[in-house]
């Protein structure tokens, strides 16, 4: 198990976990989407930046504990403005987020794709 945690370690659970952080926000988002029209519905995002900067400015962090950390606690209101029926999704911005979302989680499957490619090439070599 040694030799595969080393082949397959810090990478693989970096990019995973990052794709996972990335499919909570689209899910959080897709959220707010769907209660554009409901009233006095509180606008929500995930803050996954502020964890990880605070986490990476440890010696020796691991990214377990990033993981348990972030549970609700990445999930906040935020600062929106409020429209008169209370509700606090503005379309445009949650259109926008969502299509941020969407190329960066395209982005890591491209990575990920990258990376076991690499490992596949390195394999076929070395028989």
């Amino acid at each position: 198990m040694q030799i595969l945690d080393s082949l397959f370690g810090a990478q693989t659970r970096n990019l995973g976990s990052s794709m996972g952080r990335t499919s909570m926000r689209a899910t959080v988002l897709n959220n707010n989407l769907a209660n554009v029209n409901v009233p006095n519905y509180k606008r929500r995002d995930v803050d996954f930046d502020a964890v990880l900067e605070g986490e990476s400015n440890k010696p020796g962090a691991k990214l377990k504990s990033i993981q348990q950390k972030l549970g609700m606690h990445g999930v906040s209101t935020g600062m929106a403005k409020v429209r008169v029926d209370g509700n606090s999704v503005d379309l445009e911005k949650e259109v926008t987020a969502i299509s941020e979302t969407e190329l960066r989680y395209n982005m890591l499957t491209e990575m990920t794709s990258r990376y076991f490619s690499g490992l596949k090439n390195v394999i076929r070599e070395g028989k």
